[in-house]
């Protein structure tokens, strides 16, 4: 699914956020990322949907080397990525429904397939009856969700969650964490990035830790150290 090839980012200021990865994230995995600020995480996130392009190696996406995907195609390529972050970034004046739905407005979906997919995406994540809520009535937990129904809402193949639990309590971070476990049990990819300890060792999967843009270790059924 997803392969760095002795990857580096060094940026304008001679900072190295990512050193010589050598990793591959097969389909289906979900994978956690860890490590303290700094550690080239959010980086090594950015490449995959190709907002950053990596200074020398290659980052394969499905087989296809991303520094070879044309600007015009990049759209596609991001659709077939959920983002969802720790800012929740959803538009105020629009309700649970509307903001779910934007996603497909701005990629010229038709109506009628609007209103079929965005209640089935928010039944997924347990919203189909606060799709008329605007976020402003909405709990944090419940607002990430929509986070998640947007992030969704394209069918895509990997699901990105950078800090995604960051400004949650606990009992709304496991339900994320399950929500993410579900949609991984589907089929998806899932990759997490967090520094939240507690949520790592629930999830029970695959770790990468990660330190000054190198990775320290790989554990098939990790915690976090």
């Amino acid at each position: 699914m997803i392969k760095f090839e002795n990857v580096s980012k060094v940026y304008n200021d001679d900072f190295t956020a990512l050193d010589e990865i050598d990793l591959e994230i097969k389909d289906g995995e979900f994978v956690s990322i860890i490590g303290p600020s700094g550690a080239g995480k959010s980086t090594f996130l950015k490449l995959i949907y190709a907002e950053e392009a990596p200074s020398d190696g290659v980052v394969y996406f499905e087989n296809e080397p991303l520094n070879e995907i044309k600007r015009s195609k990049l759209p596609f390529h991001r659709r077939k990525i959920g983002t969802v972050f720790q800012d929740f970034k959803l538009l105020p004046k629009k309700n649970v429904f509307e903001n779910v739905a934007y996603a497909l407005e701005v990629a010229g979906f038709p109506q009628e397939e609007i209103l079929e997919d965005v209640p089935q995406i928010l039944e997924i994540v347990g919203l189909l009856d606060k799709a008329e809520k605007f976020p402003r009535e909405l709990s944090g937990g419940e607002q990430q969700k929509v986070v998640l129904a947007r992030a969704l809402i394209h069918k895509p193949k990997v699901i990105i969650a950078d800090e995604p639990t960051g400004n949650l309590d606990p009992d709304s971070s496991m339900d994320i964490l399950k929500l993410l476990q579900s949609i991984n049990k589907i089929g998806n990819t899932i990759i997490l990035a967090s520094h939240d300890k507690d949520l790592i060792n629930k999830a029970g999967s695959r770790v990468i830790s990660m330190k000054r843009g190198k990775v320290l270790t790989d554990t098939a059924k990790g915690k976090y150290i």
